[in-house]
């Protein structure tokens, strides 16, 4: 505010700007900013909130991971299911997200339960993650008749280190902007599943499987897919070309427009 200085504001979420004031704030200031959205689900959602923006000053960055560091931090299938009590042979199927109606783990329990006479004897469904649905989500376990096989995991400190004890990743989400849990099981090797919503679609583009937002028999149908044997595309190449540090820098700065603010800034 104290300066002539452009800015680049990068957004992460739905709705930033809804809000009438927010929406004045940006027009009062529109010939400064330039504002990125982490994937085009965001990006489109501003454009919807503030319609009189010409596109090029609403653009796309994603998000971005360091593989390498991820990877490195990342322990073997044994270590990671020996550190979450999970048996190192069952057919584990895993989800990390906060417990609150926006992740829906609630259809994820009902397609994992759909599923579960097609999947190998002793398959879990394994949720990482804390929050206030967690006794509903039990209950709703309970009432299917799964509850010995889905694993409330809790909140688990730097749980990305543990997602090669999945063998499926799934995120069942109906509000996601993004999702960098996929591009987490992405650089574990672990094929995902999510819901045909949001920025997560982006994310797994081409390299993981899709089902109907809240459609327990499409999401049961995918989990019976993936485990029959199924190959997907190597997701780590679309991770190198799409959303390393690497690729998500070179975008950046092949953007005139960003390249010239960010050289003023």
């Amino acid at each position: 505010l104290g300066t002539d200085l452009p800015v680049i504001g990068v957004h992460h979420a739905f709705g930033d700007y809804k809000r009438r004031s927010r929406q004045l704030f940006a027009n009062f200031f529109k010939k400064r900013l330039a504002l990125l959205g982490v994937s085009n689900a965001v990006r489109d959602d501003m454009h919807a909130c503030l319609p009189d923006w010409p596109s090029e000053r609403i653009e796309t960055l994603y998000n971005r991971i360091d593989i390498d560091a991820v990877q490195a931090e990342q322990v073997s299938r044994e270590a990671a299911r020996e550190y979450l009590d999970l048996p190192q042979e069952a057919w584990v199927v895993g989800n990390v997200g906060r417990l609150h109606p926006d992740k829906d783990q609630a259809t994820l329990i009902r397609g994992f339960a759909l599923a579960l006479s097609q999947l190998p004897t002793g398959s879990l469904l394994a949720i990482m993650g804390s929050g206030r649905l967690e006794a509903s989500l039990k209950s709703l376990a309970a009432e299917l008749g799964v509850a010995e096989q889905v694993r409330f995991l809790g909140q688990v400190a730097n749980g990305r280190r543990y997602f090669k004890a999945f063998d499926v990743f799934a995120l069942t989400s109906d509000h996601e902007p993004f999702g960098m849990v996929l591009l987490e099981a992405m650089a574990a090797g672990v094929p995902v599943i999510c819901s045909d919503c949001g920025g997560a679609r982006e994310v797994v583009a081409g390299v993981g499987v899709l089902f109907a937002l809240g459609n327990e028999q499409a999401l049961a149908a995918c989990l019976t897919d993936v485990q029959s044997g199924n190959r997907l595309p190597d997701g780590l190449a679309r991770l190198q070309q799409t959303f390393s540090d690497e690729a998500v820098y070179r975008e950046f700065w092949q953007r005139p427009a960003l390249k010239m603010r960010a050289c003023v800034a």
